[in-house]
């Protein structure tokens, strides 16, 4: 029997106001991870939070967190995400010149280690280090904004990632990040995805909504 899809609503889409209760709220409402997007105004043309964000967020939630990079280097920060509290760092192939080191810092660190593939990224980047990846996260946007439309090309990037998956025998969740609704969100599950990242599509409507914005995307 297959699992159930992860849902991972970004808090990105949350009130920033209410940052601890909307993590309270997403949790009660049956969220599996939370989705933190940080973002540099370099890598990304965005700016959004860092590890101290992060660490006041953490006591907040028992679920992991999913921290998701978008940030250039990134090496010198990945000690105090996780140290924040990060279950899973996430980073971009382009965002430094030795990713296998990266995965292996974000291991040694003792979180798990992500790589995130933008639209153009080529699957074959993580060819030949596989047992170095714990998390892959799949763009179906360019990263730096929410509420983008969802890149349907990015379909076929999920399929040939499931099979890249299955071929190891490897139990690596499949994440999908960006235009996630009900809608799209068969479509990722269809293609081989098995956790989804959403944040309009989970924090419309308010706290009273959550659940029931959650359970759709479960289908």
């Amino acid at each position: 029997m297959a699992k159930p899809v992860i849902i991972a609503p970004s808090i990105l889409a949350s009130d920033f106001a209410k940052l601890g209760e909307e993590v309270r709220a997403i949790e009660a409402a049956g969220a599996d991870w939370v989705h933190v997007d940080v973002m540099d105004g370099h890598f990304v043309p965005n700016i959004t939070i860092g590890p101290d964000v992060v660490k006041a967020l953490r006591p907040h939630a028992k679920i992991p967190f999913d921290v998701h990079l978008m940030i250039a280097p990134a090496d010198p920060y990945i000690e105090a995400f996780v140290a924040a509290g990060a279950d899973y760092v996430s980073v971009h192939p382009e965002a430094g010149p030795h990713l296998n080191r990266t995965l292996k810092q974000i291991r040694k660190l003792g979180a798990k280690a992500g790589v995130v593939f933008n639209p153009s990224t080529d699957p074959s980047v993580i060819q030949w280090m596989m047992d170095e990846v714990d998390l892959i996260l799949v763009m179906s946007i360019n990263p730096g904004f929410g509420g983008q439309t969802f890149m349907h090309s990015q379909l076929r990037k999920i399929e040939a990632l499931r099979k890249m998956i299955d071929a190891e025998g490897r139990d690596i969740p499949l994440e999908v990040d960006g235009g996630v609704t009900p809608e799209t969100a068969p479509l990722c599950i269809a293609a081989g995805a098995t956790a989804l990242v959403a944040g309009t599509a989970v924090f419309r409507g308010g706290p009273e909504r959550y659940a029931a914005n959650i359970a759709a995307l479960r289908g």
